[in-house]
């Protein structure tokens, strides 16, 4: 039955892909559902990107190990998305771009800022990794294949529905996933579990008050979240191309601040999972390894399948909405600069031909699936790749992105003197310490990387005042300014 279950959902997922493609009529609807996702979709999307195997597994497992501290996680990431939402979202639905590296060059007017895509694509393409290795150990464990073949077939499904109508089939898919996690969380799982471990009382008898305190899993491990999650979701690509597809300004901020809050309740249903958990199946090993066997042991078979299709769903929407992240940045900005760094033409992107650019974008989430895939099936444990690369993100691209948003005085040469400072000051403290799961590097990586930003911009010339007067309109959702008309030659 579980199985079966498991089965019709990714029949589903593929049925969404195909009913997508027929949204998709050029790179706008492909890449960013057209800009005009509303409400109920863009909430639903938002919350499918953010809350992954790390929020779900990842988040119960915590709360087995912790109590209610467990959450700080995902309430971390649920942080970012509230402050992205309320802060920004409008600002960045109103440019009209379709990558982080393409408002850096709207703001600052310099192409070189484009190097920023490649740490963009790094830090997405290992998210897309991860996630994908994350829903494989689900499939190993229901239908007894070995990691690879369980690797290359979950990876295939999401390359498909992806590939097909791309942001739309995404879109598509996540709202499915929206209301299966919520279903198997807060409807199945945390009752049940719940109320089987005996409730508050119960639970309390059984594992002791250090459960319920907010502070088990150390105040050093919480400030570290919300400086790598929190910090980073408001940069990804991954977050930023969900916020393009908001069909208005209101809908970007007020869609997003739902998703947030719903983060937050999500972090702490996980929580209690887990900590009912402990209580209920105290020998668990492996923290990652809890989620599965409540839902086995917990829920009557077909109820258990729901809530593991639950964990393949949130897998799958992080996993899906990294890759088609990785995809546009490879294409808008990473194969741009390429082509200026080994003096061939600027390739033209968009065709004038809608057909073409879909195929063309298609073309792009199939490579770097099958790229993913491969990585996924060929190394076990990519933690440390993932950690370097959101450090990075963090350390390198925060300070330009965040202060160009905020600051008028800020420069293209401060961005990039940032850029190369703070990843270069991130990953020297890595090597020096000789850890890169230090928490260390991401501080230096920053502080580095904002004395840099200030400093340059302060020495050197102003952003052109036409560069600013674009950004400006564009970011205030005002009418470009039109170039004067150069005066008529006298003969």
């Amino acid at each position: 039955m579980d199985i079966s279950i498991i089965l019709i959902y990714l029949g589903a997922m593929l049925a969404f892909g195909w009913w997508g493609k027929r949204r998709a009529k050029n790179s706008s609807e492909y890449l960013v559902a057209g800009r005009r996702l509303g409400g109920v979709l863009y909430t639903s999307t938002m919350a499918a990107v953010v809350i992954g195997g790390a929020s779900t597994v990842g988040g119960v497992g915590l709360g087995y190990k912790y109590g209610i501290s467990g959450m700080w996680l995902v309430v971390a990431i649920a942080t970012g998305v509230l402050l992205l939402s309320a802060l920004f979202a409008s600002r960045i639905q109103r440019l009209k771009v379709y990558t982080v590296s393409g408002m850096l060059k709207l703001r600052y007017g310099i192409d070189a800022t484009g190097a920023s895509g490649i740490v963009m694509m790094a830090y997405t393409l290992m998210l897309t990794v991860t996630s994908t290795i994350a829903y494989a150990t689900i499939f190993n464990v229901l239908f007894g294949f070995d990691r690879t073949l369980s690797v290359v077939l979950g990876g295939l499904i999401v390359v498909a529905y992806s590939a097909m109508g791309g942001m739309w089939s995404i879109t598509l898919t996540d709202v499915v996933q929206f209301v299966i996690k919520t279903i198997g969380i807060f409807f199945l799982l945390l009752p049940f579990t719940w109320v089987k471990a005996g409730g508050y009382d119960g639970i309390k008898e059984r594992v002791g008050d250090a459960a319920f305190s907010f502070g088990t899993i150390g105040t050093g491990t919480i400030i570290t979240f919300f400086v790598v999650y929190t910090l980073g979701l408001l940069i990804g690509q991954d977050i930023w191309q969900r916020v393009f597809t908001a069909k208005s300004p209101e809908v970007a901020r007020w869609g997003g601040i739902a998703a947030g809050v719903y983060c937050l309740l999500y972090g702490v249903a996980g929580a209690l999972i887990g900590l009912a958990a402990s209580a209920l199946i105290p020998d668990i090993t492996a923290k990652d390894d809890v989620y599965a066997d409540v839902a086995l042991h917990v829920l009557p078979i077909g109820l258990s399948g729901v809530v593991l299709a639950a964990a393949v769903a949130a897998m799958m929407s992080t996993a899906s909405g990294a890759l088609i992240a990785t995809a546009t940045v490879a294409r808008q900005d990473v194969l741009p600069l390429l082509a200026q760094l080994f003096g061939r033409t600027r390739p033209e992107l968009d065709t004038g031909d809608p057909e073409h650019d879909v195929r063309g974008n298609r073309i792009f989430v199939i490579a770097i699936g099958l790229v993913s895939i491969v990585i996924a099936a060929l190394i076990n444990d990519i933690v440390s790749a993932l950690t370097i690369a959101y450090d990075i993100l963090v350390g390198g691209l925060l300070v330009p992105i965040i202060g160009g948003l905020f600051w008028k005085r800020a420069t293209g040469a401060g961005a990039m003197v940032a850029m190369a400072v703070g990843t270069v000051a991130t990953l020297a403290t890595m090597w020096v310490l000789g850890d890169v799961l230090a928490n260390e590097p991401v501080y230096v990586g920053l502080i580095t990387a904002l004395a840099a930003f200030v400093a340059v911009s302060l020495l050197t010339k102003p952003t052109p005042a036409n560069v600013m007067a674009i950004w400006t309109a564009r970011s205030s959702g005002k009418p470009e300014p039109v170039a004067a008309p150069e005066p008529a030659r006298i003969a």
